[in-house]
């Protein structure tokens, strides 16, 4: 069953045992989702209100694109089950012969490069997603102002799990600049997220003050 359509419990519930799967990745997906369901709740406390009715139009926007963020958001959590799993069954893969232990050697490591490929669309798309948090936080509903912070703390908090599963996946690979460019590519997103997430808490200090 999708990560979408399970009963947050039971998806909770799997998360917490111990089965490799659904895991840190996974987690990253579900909290980003979690993110872009709060940018929407602020957009819809908006849509409507009196003394907001010059941002209706891009209320409106701000909902549909973090609608569809947030399914985007749950198919990354199960792609990065999926691509873990497939690492895990690389290695239980026949080295009996040279040639088998050099297929597997070489299905190791796609399957590496492939887990450390979905966490990594996953954080550029969460610290993509942290810009429509401070428009959400800075022009949204005041009393929905701490909707709009959570949304970009949950929003940095899934980019850095999700970083931190490109980061160990990375590691596997035998191609060290490969990785190398992948921890480089991290640390350039890393700054990205910190940046906003500050200006996402200014703007909800600014909407407390007034």
């Amino acid at each position: 069953m999708s990560t979408a359509d399970q009963p947050i419990g039971s998806w909770l519930g799997d998360l917490g045992s111990g089965s490799p799967t659904p895991g840190g990745g996974a987690a990253a997906g579900v909290a980003a989702a979690t993110g872009a369901a709060l940018i929407a709740m602020v957009g819809h406390l908006t849509v409507g209100k009196e003394g907001f009715q010059d941002l209706d139009a891009r209320m409106r926007s701000l909902v549909q694109t973090a609608d569809g963020e947030r399914e985007a958001f749950l198919a990354l959590a199960d792609q990065d089950a999926e691509a873990f799993e497939a690492v895990l069954a690389s290695f239980k893969l026949p080295r009996e012969t040279d040639e088998e232990k050099a297929s597997r050697t070489l299905k190791i490591q796609e399957a590496y490069e492939a887990a450390a490929e979905v966490p990594l669309q996953l954080a550029k798309r969460a610290i993509q997603l942290m810009e429509l948090a401070e428009d959400a936080t800075a022009m949204g509903n005041p009393h929905a102002a701490s909707d709009g912070y959570s949304a970009g703390a949950l929003l940095f908090s899934a980019a850095l799990s999700a970083m931190a599963n490109v980061r160990i996946n990375a590691a596997g690979l035998k191609d060290q600049s490969k990785g190398q460019g992948l921890v480089d590519e991290c640390d350039t997103l890393r700054e990205r997220a910190e940046t906003l997430l500050q200006q996402i808490e200014e703007a909800f200090l600014l909407r407390l003050a007034t």
